[in-house]
C-alpha cells in the first residue's frame, strides 16, 4: 500500500517512466483531448461529471511529485487575465516561469512529441489547460 497522496496507477506510472523535459497536460473539459496530443501520450481520464475533478485539484497533487521547470498556458485571444491563472501561479509559486500561449500556439506545445501524459478533468472554466514541464531537481 502506498503511502503518498497519489494514488492512480497509470498517472503514476507516467510520471515515473519520464524525466527533464517531458511534459503533463492537465486539461479542463472543453480540450480536444483526441486531436490536440501526440499518439504515443498516455491518456487518463478523470473527468467523471461537469466540474469533477478540477484542474487546480490535480494540479495540487502532481506538484507534490514531480520538480516543475516552467508552465505553459492557454490565454483568450484578448490576453486578458484569468482567474484560473492567478490560481495556478499561487500552486506552483510567483517564482515559476509561466509561459502565456493562445490557442493555436497552446495547441501546437501539447501536440509535442514531449507531451507524456495527459490528464482529462471536468473542469468547467474557461482557459484552465496548463502543461507542465518536468524539471531536473
Amino acid at each position: 500500500m502506498l503511502k503518498i497522496n497519489l494514488l492512480h496507477p497509470d498517472i503514476l506510472l507516467a510520471l515515473a517512466g519520464n524525466g527533464h523535459g517531458a511534459r503533463v497536460l492537465i486539461a479542463d473539459a472543453n480540450f480536444p483531448f483526441a486531436t490536440c496530443t501526440p499518439a504515443t501520450c498516455k491518456k487518463v481520464f478523470l473527468n467523471l461529471s461537469p466540474g469533477v475533478l478540477t484542474v487546480t485539484q490535480v494540479l495540487k497533487v502532481i506538484q507534490d511529485h514531480i520538480p516543475i521547470e516552467k508552465a505553459i498556458i492557454m490565454s483568450p485571444p484578448d490576453e486578458s487575465p484569468q482567474p484560473i491563472h492567478a490560481e495556478f501561479r499561487e500552486i506552483l509559486g510567483e517564482g515559476l516561469i509561466f509561459k502565456p500561449e493562445k490557442r493555436p500556439g497552446f495547441y501546437r506545445e501539447t501536440r509535442s512529441e514531449d507531451t507524456c501524459l495527459l490528464i482529462a478533468t471536468g473542469d468547467t472554466r474557461r482557459f484552465a489547460n496548463i502543461l507542465i514541464v518536468i524539471g531536473s531537481k
